[in-house]
């Protein structure tokens, strides 16, 4: 592929743009409806026929399309190739991300890491198709590490489980545990 020119006018996107959602090519949808409405809690907006819903947080039109209409029964693309890295799902405090972990642990979902990222704290998993998940809260603003230039200063570190989940959770933790290794970024 030939690679993109930059453009004459590098006038930043507006402050106010937004990531609005994402779309996902799945293998079967009543897995992943399992998934992402049943184990993360998102609600079910619409479906389109048998081959795709629409779910959200808070009553949005949609935050996750889900669909089979060239993918169903399909494989997870082969391990080197390009693609989704993950899709992150931020959470408004860090109770509310502790509660959340605590479903996925008790759904028996397993986590690929947990890191602290300094400006925010994330848990890393694949969904039923193998994409990758992250659920995360970012701290203020104002507690972001920052190098002596201003800009942000984003490190990866390990980040206590237990706290998170024992210390934010309002319900006891069951299901499979495990130790697991640092983040991703």
């Amino acid at each position: 592929m030939k690679a993109i020119a930059p453009p004459t006018d590098s006038t930043p996107i507006t402050a106010t743009a937004q990531i609005g959602h994402i779309h996902l090519k799945v293998a079967d949808l009543d897995r992943a409806l399992g998934f992402y409405r049943d184990v993360l809690g998102f609600e079910v907006t619409q479906y389109f026929g048998w081959q795709a819903a629409f779910l959200s947080a808070g009553g949005y039109h949609h935050h996750i399309g889900l669909n089979t209409w060239e993918s169903a029964g399909g494989q997870p693309p082969a391990p080197g190739t390009t693609g989704l890295y993950h899709v992150a799902i931020l959470y408004p405090n860090r109770a509310a991300l502790g509660e959340m972990v605590r479903r996925v642990l008790q759904a028996g979902i397993p986590l690929e890491g947990a890191a602290d990222h300094g400006v925010s704290e994330a848990i890393y998993l694949h969904d039923p198709d193998n994409n990758g998940v992250e659920l995360y809260y970012d701290r203020p603003r104002e507690q972001w590490p920052r190098h002596a230039n201003g800009n942000v200063a984003m490190f990866t570190r390990s980040l206590n489980l237990d706290d998170l989940v024992i210390t934010n959770s309002t319900t006891p933790v069951t299901g499979t545990r495990r130790t697991i290794p640092g983040g991703q970024n």
